[in-house]
């Protein structure tokens, strides 16, 4: 039994029944967790452009998909809960920036350690939604959200420090 099914087991038992009313933190975090979402989707479309190394590219696709996975179904439930949806960000085109001159661009190790920070930013940003949901499925989508992160996260540290990219803070005691 994977992560996800055991996840599912444990939210179950609180998803059976009538579900209430969205409350306002809830609505709150979900609205503000898809603009999240669709910023970065943005952001992560345009830095595969710029970006040389094709296992980084692969972490961004795989990324893309994670966000939209996750905005996608925060819209669905929106939708279905009668909330407005935020405005969304236009789609941009894939496209060969490889020959962008000297400090125009991002490097691949700046876009790594950008969407590092911007994984840490969404981990802690979901454990806020999941801490303060009331309702289980609420719950459940940002737990989802918090484990799909976290694991991207691990495989971007690997590239990281495959390609000397991690920075880190000094050493306490050398």
């Amino acid at each position: 039994m994977g992560l996800f099914e055991v996840t599912y087991d444990i939210f179950k038992p609180f998803m059976d029944g009538v579900k209430k009313p969205l409350n306002v933190m809830e609505v709150s975090n979900l609205w503000s967790f898809l603009v999240i979402c669709n910023n970065t989707i943005c952001n992560e479309e345009v830095a595969y452009n710029i970006a040389q190394d094709s296992e980084l590219k692969q972490i961004l696709k795989d990324a893309k998909k994670i966000h939209q996975t996750t905005a996608d179904e925060i819209t669905k439930l929106l939708k279905e809960e009668g909330i407005p949806l935020p405005q969304d960000t236009p789609e941009k085109p894939t496209v060969d920036f490889g020959n962008i001159q000297e400090g125009a661009g991002l490097k691949d190790d700046e876009i790594a350690n950008l969407m590092s920070y911007n994984l840490v930013l969404g981990v802690t940003y979901s454990t806020r939604g999941l801490t303060e949901s009331i309702r289980a499925d609420v719950g459940l989508l940002f737990f989802k959200v918090i484990i799909k992160k976290t694991a991207l996260g691990l495989t971007l540290k690997q590239l990281m420090e495959k390609h000397n990219w991690l920075r880190l803070a000094p050493y306490y005691k050398s």
